[in-house]
This record gives structure tokens, sequence and C-alpha cells, in this order.
């Protein structure tokens, strides 16, 4: 499962990389949501590549967001 952070609309709230710190984090320069970084696409910060036991977690991260910038690709 791919997972997208479109972060120019992160308001870095916190929701996300408090329910599911495994796969998010809060980028120490900018203080926008990222992909931890044995998660990311290509080295990406803003794509990963979700195991499937996380899925809950970031799915849980997804719905909490405020400004809903999380997509999760199931396909």
């Amino acid at each position: 499962m791919k997972v997208s952070i479109d972060r120019g609309t992160c308001v870095s709230c916190g929701s996300c990389w408090e329910a599911c710190p495994v796969f998010f984090e809060q980028n120490p320069d900018d203080t926008f949501s990222q992909v931890v970084e044995k998660y990311r696409l290509d080295g990406k910060i803003g794509e990963g590549l979700l195991p499937a036991d996380l899925e809950p977690c970031a799915q849980n991260a997804a719905d909490l967001c405020p400004v809903q910038i999380i997509t999760i690709d199931t396909t």
C-alpha cells in the first residue's frame, strides 16, 4: 500500500505522528508531517510504502487529520 502526504497543505497539528509514530513523524526543519525514513518510497519524505500490519495505525492517523491530507492507496 502506498501512502501520500500533501505536505504543502499540512498544518503541523501532530495528529498523525501522535496516532501512528512508527510511520509518521514531524520534519525537524519545516515542522510538517513526513514518512519515517524506514518506510519512504524512493527517498521521498511525503510518500511511503505501508506494511499491512501498520494499516490500522496509518488509517487512524489519516482519519484524524483535520485537513485530510493523508491518502492511503490500497490497490
